[in-house]
C-alpha cells in the first residue's frame, strides 16, 4: 500500500498525493536550536556564583550585568523563535522581577526534550498537551511545599530579598541593600490596598562617588542638581512652604516669530521696567502665600527662569530649584502632597506642601537638595544609591529593582519556597513519580519534562565548580529520602537543608517562570512554518 501511494503521479488530484514533510521538520529544528543557543548564552550567569556577562553596545557603552532581562534585553536577537525567549524573560521580569534567568533556562532544558520527542515521532500537539499539565501540576506541587509567610515577619523578607541579591555582582552589600529594599517597600504599602504596590512609588537616585555602603533611604524628595544661586538665593530652608510651577518666571514671548525693533532709549527703559513690573508682580504674588521654596518644571518653550527673576527671588529670600523634569512632577506632588500650580492666577497656599527642612548638601563631586521632615507625606520614599563608578552604579540599581520586585512578590502572594535548586529537584521527583501512573504518549512525554527540569540544581552546581552529576545525584537521593528543602549549598560546595541555611524565594517567582516557560515552548513548538512578508 505504501509504495502504490509514493508512486501515484504528484499532479493528480484525485489519488492520494506525497506532501513533503520535511521543510516542517527544518523550521521546528532551526527554531529549537537558535531558542537554545540564547538560553546557554545566559546559561553561566545562574546563581550566586554564576559569571557576569559585560555587554558593549554600538554606541559604545558598556554594561556588567548578571541580571537575564538585561543580557537578552541588549542582546540583538534576529531569529523570530530566539526573540520569543528575550520576550519570555521580559515578561518574568514584570511578574515577578527576579528569576529572570531561571526563566530562560528552563525554558532551553525544556525544547531539547521537545527535539528528542519529535525526533522519536511523537506529535507536537501530543507533547503541547502534555507540557500544559505538567506546568499545572507543577504550581500545585510548588504551592504544596511553600510555607506561609506574614508581612510582620520582616526577617523571612529580609532572607528572600538577600537571596535574590546574592546571584548578584553588589553580592557583599546584600546586608545593606535587603533591608534596605524591605523598608522600601513596606513604607509605601497602603494597609487599606495591602495587594497594590507601586514601585513607582520608590524613587531611586543614582549619585556618583562613595562606595554602595553609603547607599541610604531617605524619608522624603532628593534631587539629583544644586539649587540656583546665581543671585546668592538661600540654599537652607527651615519650616519650607514647597511650590510646585509649571508655568515661566520670565517675560513672555510672543506667540509668533517676530523681531521688534526699538530705536528710542526711552522705549527701551520702557520694556525693561514693564519686564521688571511683570516679574515683581508675580514674585509679590507667590510671596504673598508665604511660599518660601520654588520647584520649577523644566520649560522648552523659553528659559523657566531669568538671571533677572533669580535676583528678585534671591532678595524675597526664595530658594529656587529649577529644571525638575516633567515626569517626576506626579511623583514629587505625591511626596510632598501639594497640587502643581500651572498659572500664576492660581498661585494660592492650600496648594503648597510644607516641610521642615530644605537643604543643598555636597556629596561626591557634585550637590544634591534634599527635602525632609514632610508633613501628610505621601507614600513614597527615596533610595540615594552610590557607587565608585557608573557601572557599579547601574548595577545597584538593577539589583536594588530585583530584591524591590521579591519583596512585592511576597506582599502580593505571601509564600516563600526553599532555593538553591531544592524545587526543581522535588517537581522532578513527583512528576517523574505522576508519569508512572500516566498511560500512553503523555507518559513518555511527562518523564522527558521531569528529566529537563533537573538543569537548574544541574547548573547551579556547574557555575559554582562543583561536579554537578555527584551533586544532583546526591540530591535526587535526598529527596527520594522525603527531605523536600535539601538544596545545593554553593558556599559549602555540599547538600544542605536550604531554608536553615536562609536561602529563600517567593512562590511567586517559581510558579510564574514555570508557567511562563512552558507556555512559550509551546508556542515555539507548534509553529511548523516561517512566512517572511517583504
Amino acid at each position: 500500500m505504501a509504495s502504490t501511494a509514493v508512486q501515484a503521479p504528484l499532479h493528480s488530484s484525485k489519488t492520494e498525493s506525497f506532501f513533503d514533510n520535511k521543510r516542517k521538520e527544518d523550521v521546528r529544528r532551526a527554531n529549537n536550536t537558535s531558542a537554545r543557543t540564547v538560553a546557554d548564552a545566559v546559561r553561566t550567569s545562574l546563581g550566586p556564583k554564576g559569571m557576569d556577562k559585560m555587554i558593549s553596545t554600538a554606541s559604545g557603552e558598556v554594561i556588567i550585568t548578571n541580571d537575564g532581562a538585561t543580557i537578552l534585553n541588549k542582546m540583538e536577537v534576529l531569529q523570530p523563535a530566539a526573540k520569543m525567549l528575550v520576550e519570555l524573560s521580559k515578561s518574568q521580569d514584570v511578574v515577578a522581577g527576579d528569576g529572570t534567568t531561571t526563566v530562560v533556562v528552563i525554558a532551553g532544558a525544556l525544547l531539547k526534550q521537545c527535539l528528542s520527542l519529535l525526533n522519536s515521532g511523537i506529535h507536537p500537539t501530543v507533547i503541547s498537551d502534555s507540557l500544559h499539565k505538567v506546568s499545572i501540576k507543577a504550581v500545585d506541587v510548588l504551592t504544596a511545599m511553600a510555607v506561609p509567610v506574614e508581612l510582620s515577619d520582616r526577617d523571612s523578607l529580609v532572607k528572600s530579598a538577600s537571596t535574590s541579591l546574592n546571584s548578584k555582582v553588589v553580592s557583599q552589600y546584600s546586608t545593606l541593600l535587603a533591608p534596605l529594599a524591605v523598608d522600601a517597600v513596606l513604607s509605601v504599602l497602603d494597609p487599606e490596598k495591602p495587594d497594590m504596590i507601586d514601585l513607582r512609588d520608590v524613587k531611586i537616585v543614582k549619585k556618583l562617588g562613595g562606595t554602595v555602603d553609603d547607599t541610604e533611604l531617605v524619608k522624603g524628595l532628593v534631587f539629583d542638581k544644586k539649587a540656583s544661586h546665581a543671585a546668592g538665593g538661600p540654599i537652607r530652608v527651615d519650616n519650607a512652604k514647597i511650590a510646585v510651577i509649571q508655568f515661566q518666571i520670565s517675560p513672555p514671548k510672543t506667540d509668533i516669530e517676530q523681531s521688534i525693533v526699538v530705536s528710542d532709549y526711552t522705549q527701551m527703559d520702557r520694556i525693561l521696567k514693564e519686564e521688571r513690573n511683570y516679574i515683581l508682580g508675580m514674585i509679590k504674588k507667590i510671596k504673598a502665600t508665604g511660599c518660601n521654596v520654588l520647584l520649577i518644571q523644566k520649560s522648552i518653550l523659553r528659559d523657566a527662569v531669568t538671571d533677572l527673576s533669580l535676583h528678585y527671588l534671591a532678595k524675597a529670600k526664595i530658594m529656587v530649584i529649577k529644571d525638575v523634569e516633567r515626569d517626576e512632577i506626579e511623583f514629587i506632588t505625591k511626596t510632598l502632597n501639594c497640587l502643581p500650580i500651572s498659572n500664576i492666577e492660581h498661585f494660592r497656599a492650600e496648594k503648597l506642601g510644607y516641610a521642615d527642612l530644605v537643604e543643598e548638601a555636597s556629596l561626591g563631586d557634585g550637590k544634591i537638595v534634599k527635602i525632609t521632615g514632610i508633613k501628610d507625606m505621601g507614600r513614597t520614599t527615596t533610595v540615594l544609591v552610590r557607587g565608585s563608578n557608573q557601572l557599579v552604579l547601574d548595577e545597584a540599581e538593577r539589583s536594588l529593582h530585583d530584591a524591590l520586585c521579591v519583596v512585592r512578590c511576597l506582599v502580593n502572594k505571601k509564600f516563600l519556597i526553599a532555593g538553591g535548586g531544592a524545587p526543581e529537584i522535588e517537581l522532578s521527583r513527583q512528576l517523574g513519580a505522576w508519569a508512572k501512573v500516566l498511560q500512553g504518549m503523555e507518559s513518555y512525554c511527562v518523564r522527558s519534562f521531569a528529566e529537563a527540569l533537573e538543569v537548574i540544581p544541574y547548573t547551579l552546581a556547574e557555575n559554582a565548580g562543583l561536579n554537578p552529576i555527584a551533586i544532583v545525584t546526591e540530591l535526587r537521593n535526598r529527596h527520594a529520602q522525603g527531605e523536600i528543602n535539601a538544596g545545593i549549598n554553593v558556599r559549602k560546595g555540599q547538600i544542605t537543608n536550604i531554608l536553615e541555611e536562609n536561602v529563600v524565594q517567593p512562590l511567586l517567582v517559581s510558579t510564574s517562570a514555570i508557567t511562563l516557560a512552558t507556555e512559550c515552548v509551546r508556542m515555539i513548538l507548534k509553529i511548523d512554518d516561517i512566512v517572511t512578508v517583504r
